[in-house]
């Protein structure tokens, strides 16, 4: 496949590293990677990847600024860059998200409004972030204004979901700092409908709030929390530990066929949404922990509390050793590590073999991204004196 075939901008905008070959060299070269990283350990799988590998992102950041002529242009920013990289459609977003930006663009020409201008201080919009429900249909759009002086948001906002029926929320923030970051700290307000929309992961059901985590790719997803599952043996007496455990989608899913489950996470906002999924699918076996995990691991481990498996899935720096430290004396028979960093992650199971009573047994990558250079990756440890399955 040539580059020009997948996409005539990819040169442009560095958001698909893989857009000038085909997609099964892609998959040969992920695995290749990882097989690098691994192989001395353990067996490492052949990629899962998608039998259709575009229009997978449900969510969408934008961002608008002005060509040389003065119009009003969406895209990305140029990789490494605060400049901008027009784009009118991408094979990585959902497709609704193109015809939306269009229509935004064509409302702030009408409500003359300019893109913010995060160096002159001036100016209305600067993000448009979009999230889309695969099993709803559903749209959520978010307004990010570099000011809160525009009076008419509402009316705006009115106007789009007329022009979009599948737009079930719109809202607006405020973020006029000078950041790459598209949402800020600052409350959200929602400008029409609920305020979130729903989502699934297998038949559980997933509250999504503007700033709420979920992930982009919902079928690789389900694709890659059933190898974790499976990794995990879970057989309905388990108790289980979910470290770093986000909005709780892998304790949820867990919370199925687990005994109980135990969710750890730090962030408070992330364990408020977490809390409020467990009560929607009724799993009251899920208990979440607004804590450190490395101080809970610890203190779990003083007080002779056992489990019987973890689930890590720290962000792309890993783990760290006072974290892995406290697994080892917590010391669950089984551990299942999600990374979206195959190289952190080696370096946290070469430690945990190193310093645990733990082997690597297998490897599962996932093409969470295709055609981009990230993957997903699963990596299963046992105890060395349990029995290891293949």
């Amino acid at each position: 496949m040539k580059n020009e075939v997948w996409c005539p901008i990819s040169y442009k905008c560095g958001g698909c590293d893989y857009a000038s070959i085909p997609y099964c060299e892609e998959l040969d070269d992920k695995f290749r990677y990882v097989y690098s990283l691994f192989s001395r350990y353990c067996t490492v799988y052949d990629v899962m990847g998608m039998e259709n590998p575009g229009y997978y992102r449900n969510k969408v950041q934008s961002v608008l600024g002005e060509d040389r002529s003065g119009k009003i242009v969406s895209g990305l920013y140029r990789k490494g860059t605060h400049d901008i990289v027009s784009v009118r459609s991408c094979r990585l977003e959902f497709p609704e998200s193109a015809k939306i930006m269009s229509s935004v663009r064509s409302l702030m020409r009408s409500y003359r409004l300019r893109p913010y201008d995060e160096d002159r201080f001036s100016g209305d919009i600067r993000h448009v972030l979009m999230r889309k429900s695969l099993s709803t249909g559903d749209v959520m759009v978010v307004l990010v204004f570099g000011t809160s002086s525009f009076r008419l948001a509402k009316d705006f906002a009115n106007s789009l979901m007329n022009m979009h029926p599948e737009i079930r929320t719109v809202a607006r923030q405020v973020n006029g700092g000078k950041t790459s970051m598209v949402l800020s700290d600052a409350p959200v307000e929602i400008l029409r409908g609920p305020g979130f929309i729903t989502d699934r992961i297998f038949d559980l059901e997933f509250k999504i709030s503007p700033s709420s985590f979920f992930q982009v790719n919902v079928r690789q997803t389900e694709a890659l929390y059933s190898m974790a599952i499976r990794m995990a043996e879970l057989s309905g007496r388990e108790r289980v530990l979910d470290a770093y455990c986000g909005t709780g989608t892998i304790a949820l899913v867990a919370g199925r066929k687990a005994s109980s489950v135990v969710g750890v996470e730090l962030n408070t906002k992330a364990l408020e949404d977490a809390r409020e999924n467990a009560v929607m699918n009724g799993l009251g076996n899920v208990t979440f922990v607004n804590a450190d995990a490395s101080v809970f691991c610890k203190q779990m481990a003083k007080d002779k509390e056992r489990f019987d498996v973890a689930f890590l899935d720290p962000p792309r720096s890993g783990s760290d050793e006072r974290f892995l430290s406290s697994l080892i004396k917590l010391g669950p028979k089984r551990i299942v590590y999600i990374s979206c960093n195959p190289e952190t992650q080696e370096r946290d199971c070469r430690y945990l073999e190193g310093f645990g009573p733990y082997r690597l047994v297998a490897i599962q990558p996932v093409d969470m991204f295709p055609r981009t250079m990230h993957i997903e990756t699963v990596a299963l440890l046992t105890q060395t004196k349990n029995r290891i399955i293949s």
